[in-house]
């Protein structure tokens, strides 16, 4: 009987923590903290469409790549994968680059209002 609750429960707690790859979006703007092929600190760019990927990295080259399974994905161009975090906020790959999301620039300030001249 106790054997049965551990298993409920622990069934209950990966469908509550969103181990589905399905819930993670990993599209959006990345920047690189560690082993970078550009200038540390540099953007990379993530568009996803459901399991597919497309990847512009930090040295500005650009890969197909797919989640082959949950929690990681498949980068074609380099043959590498990357493990990426359940919120989906770190990418690490196999060669020990690790990305993070950038954070999103704030918006431009409005133009100042127009002078009237007299």
């Amino acid at each position: 009987m106790k054997g049965l609750f551990t298993a409920i429960v622990l069934s209950a707690t990966l469908a509550a923590s969103g181990a589905s790859a399905q819930g993670v979006n990993l599209s959006g703007r990345w920047q690189c903290m560690a082993q970078c092929i550009g200038p540390p600190g540099g953007f990379a760019f993530i568009t996803q469409n459901g399991w597919d990927l497309n990847i512009v990295n930090d040295g500005g080259m650009a890969s197909r790549a797919w989640e082959d399974y949950p929690g990681h994905i498949w980068v074609e161009g380099v043959q590498m994968g990357a493990l990426y975090s359940p919120d989906g906020f770190t990418l690490q790959f196999t060669n020990g680059t690790i990305w993070q999301r950038a954070p999103i620039p704030p918006p431009p300030p409005p133009p100042p209002p127009p002078r009237h001249r007299r």
